[in-house]
């Protein structure tokens, strides 16, 4: 009698084990490991099927790597500017992208939208749907007012029926919506555990590589926000994409989480309207909507997204606390390095808030990850704690030390032309940022210390 092959594998990172135990050896989490059925040991193999049924090409040779003909498969438009510039310019034939995001954020409609596009350009796409029907797609395509004739639908779970149909109908790209319902019947377990959505992935990305079909799969998130199944999920995948945004604003953020054929921290905004997710072509002027007053403790910074240039506010409230250890509140900032850019501005600064409550906003809901928010923070801070508005036309950026010194950060020139495009008059940026020659309707202010910059005020 065959012999049942179990694995126990975990499903934060993956790793692999021969029996049950509570922590993994690997990422040293508890409670991770999930049982899962690699099969008998006289079964067939999955990926043998793929040789029965035509799918493999012909047998692998090996090549030089000079001699890789690299024109013969260029990269093509996805119809949607923010999305290509997320992808790395376009996308690559035979590339598996995996978008995941809250629920409602909008994942569906993105790429129902780019799979209409691009089947009535003359690019054949085949559309699958695992948890809705046909009609109630049709219907969402309809209410965008989407060109439908040349799209083909099919609403199908079983992963050796997709591939089936996709060999049949041959599209250049193939949409699965979503990996956590698609099962194959190799595996002996539910739809969504760990194994078959490894085994669904891995079934569904060789059929992509080796015919050349650029392949979406959608992917739901965890309560926490992280991707749900496998870590190795990410790793199978070529690129991994986030769409950020919910019910409480109209404004979509794509960011590259991986891509293997470009920057990983490129970043795409869109807005919701009735006919789905727009293109924001000049997203500063969105995050830039401040109001007429002057209120102090809000200042503008520069950040880096990419391959541009963002001009985002910061907001800062300083207040009396009336406990015993002070509130520090950081949203789309982290909230650690708060708590050391206030150790500094104490130490280098001569301002003492141990006392004090602060909270620090980034408007538009923008995640900060870089450091040339620093000084922008600590002088949003330092406006709100004295009470005292900062010019409207003063945009700030620059790394601050713990010695107090200002570092300089990378694309400073660029950061520069993006705040006098949008009518900025003054900047207080790092002295080794200070541009070589002068621009137009700017003035610069370089500093290397904290003193120095609050003089600059």
């Amino acid at each position: 009698m065959a012999k049942t092959k179990l694995a126990f594998v975990c499903t934060d990172c993956g790793a692999e084990h021969g029996q049950w135990q509570g922590q993994c050896a690997s990422c040293k989490a508890w409670n991770t490991l999930s049982q899962i059925n690699l099969g008998t040991s006289n079964s067939p193999a999955t990926r043998a099927d793929f040789r029965k049924q035509g799918y493999a090409g012909d047998q692998s040779n090996v090549q030089k790597l000079s001699d890789l003909d690299l024109e013969a498969l260029p990269r093509f438009s996805s119809s949607i500017g923010e999305l290509d510039r997320v992808l790395g310019g376009g996308l690559v034939p035979g590339s598996v992208v995996l978008i995941g995001g809250n629920p409602g954020a909008g994942k569906s409609t993105l790429l129902l939208q780019i799979m209409c596009l691009l089947a009535s350009g003359g690019r054949p796409s085949l559309y699958v749907t695992g948890e809705e029907s046909l009609q109630q797609v049709g219907m969402r395509a309809q209410r965008l007012e989407l060109p439908v004739e040349n799209l083909k639908m099919l609403a199908e779970t079983n992963v050796e029926q997709i591939c089936n149909a996709a060999q049949q109908h041959k599209p250049e790209l193939l949409v699965v919506d979503s990996i956590q319902v698609m099962h194959s019947a190799d595996v002996a377990s539910a739809p969504g555990s760990v194994s078959q959505v490894r085994e669904c992935a891995a079934y569904l990305i060789q059929y992509a590589k080796q015919t050349n079909t650029v392949l979406f799969l959608v992917g739901h998130v965890t309560k926490e926000g992280n991707l749900a199944g496998p870590k190795v999920l990410e790793h199978m995948i070529d690129c991994f994409i986030m769409l950020e945004g919910g019910n409480d604003t109209k404004y979509r953020i794509l960011r590259g989480q991986k891509n293997r054929f470009g920057a990983v921290n490129e970043l795409g905004v869109f807005a919701m309207t009735e006919q789905g997710l727009k293109e924001v072509k000049n997203p500063s002027a969105i995050f830039l909507a401040r109001t007429e007053e002057d209120t102090p403790g809000s200042i503008v910074m520069v950040l880096w997204e990419g391959t541009r240039p963002l001009l985002v506010e910061i907001q800062a409230l300083v207040d009396s606390s009336q406990l015993g250890n002070p509130r520090r509140v950081a949203v789309g900032l982290e909230q650690n390095r708060l708590a050391m850019l206030l150790a500094i501005l104490h130490r280098h600064g001569g301002l003492y808030m141990a006392d004090q409550d602060v909270f620090v906003n980034v408007v538009g809901g923008v995640k900060v990850t870089e450091t040339s928010a620093d000084l922008a923070l600590l002088l949003a801070i330092v406006s709100s704690f004295k009470d005292r508005s900062l010019p409207k036309d003063l945009v700030v950026f620059g790394e601050v030390g713990l010695a107090g010194e200002i570092r300089p950060v990378p694309g400073g020139q660029e950061r520069l032309q993006e705040a006098a495009k949008h009518g900025f008059t003054r900047a207080i940026i790092p002295k080794a940022n200070a541009p070589k020659r002068k621009i137009n309707g700017l003035e610069v202010v370089g500093v290397t210390k904290i003193d120095q910059a609050l003089d600059a005020l």
